[in-house]
């Protein structure tokens, strides 16, 4: 099924499934689930699926959005295709961004600062097209992404092969530049989509009725950690996820006993009479009283204090 973006001031029956009008990344689509006219500005879709425990919408679910008269819920773009007897074929496709300042001089960048390629063939035996954006056809091993449901993240690696020098090469000029980065903290997105959804210019015929750029899986983002191998054959790297990247922590805000913010500043709000403030929960309470909230959401002791 190829879906139809969404419209502005249009009436929608219940069932209508609609995609928002730019690329979202979340592998999700949207379905009327209470019909009406839509407003003339595009609502901010949900980043979730939806979620609910009755057919009554309450504020406690997860993955709607009221637009105009209608309600939109997020639901998974291929999940109709996947529970077929014979989905077509999981397509997996790749991008390798470069960081500016970081890989290059952002005063003369490369000429390529964003690679992409896939592992598979199509009918074309060749290059692969998704949503406008050409993918080389390229050797990769990818493994690694699954979730154990242990709590662990996934560490993925990535095997290139090494055709032509062609990512020596890269590596040289961004050694260059920062020596010794081997691609380090260089930005990784697999993408997954279907075979049936890729772009008319994949097929022989020049024609494909089910062509849908926004028919995908959510994507998934990496961030390359180090250089495991490199020899002439191929080169592996080993990815984390932005949680999980060296030298990082979370949160990045410590937490203290003591007030952080700057007295009567942006956050702490204090506009009275009292002209000092000890920075702690008693002395903030005996300037906003205990309990009261503050301007920017929350009470005194929530929030500032660790």
């Amino acid at each position: 099924m190829a879906y139809t973006a969404w419209q502005a001031s249009n009436a929608y029956a219940l069932g209508n499934v609609v995609r928002a009008t730019t690329q979202q990344g979340t592998g999700f689509v949207f379905r009327c689930i209470v019909a009406g006219t839509s407003a003339a500005t595009e609502p901010s879709w949900p980043k979730v699926l939806y979620k609910t425990k009755t057919d009554v919408i309450t504020e406690n679910d997860e993955g709607y959005v009221v637009d105009g008269t209608v309600t939109w819920a997020a639901v998974s773009a291929v999940s109709e295709e996947l529970q077929k007897l014979s989905p077509s074929a999981i397509i997996e496709l790749f991008q390798l961004e470069l960081v500016s300042g970081l890989h290059y001089d952002p005063a003369s960048p490369p000429a390529t600062t964003t690679y992409y390629f896939h592992a598979g063939t199509n009918e074309l035996s060749g290059n692969l097209v998704w949503a406008g954006t050409t993918y080389s056809r390229f050797p990769v091993q990818a493994d690694g992404f699954e979730y154990a449901g242990t709590g662990q993240l996934p560490t993925p690696s990535l095997t290139v092969a090494n055709l032509n020098g062609l990512l020596t090469l890269a590596l040289i000029e961004v050694n260059a530049y920062t020596a010794g980065n081997d691609l380090i903290n260089a930005k990784v997105t697999r993408i997954r989509t279907l075979s049936r959804y890729l772009d008319a210019v994949n097929f022989t015929s020049g024609s494909n009725p089910t062509a849908d750029p926004e028919a995908e899986f959510p994507r998934e983002v990496y961030y390359i950690a180090r250089k495991a191998t490199e020899t002439r054959d191929v080169i592996t790297w080993d990815l984390a996820s932005s949680f999980d990247m060296q030298g990082v922590a979370a949160p990045k805000r410590r937490a203290l006993q003591m007030c952080q913010w700057k007295y009567k500043g942006a956050e702490c709000t204090y506009s009275g009479a009292l002209p000092t403030c000890s920075k702690t929960l008693e002395s903030c309470e005996q300037h906003f009283g205990a309990g009261v909230p503050l301007p920017f959401g929350g009470f005194p002791g929530v929030g500032q204090f660790g």
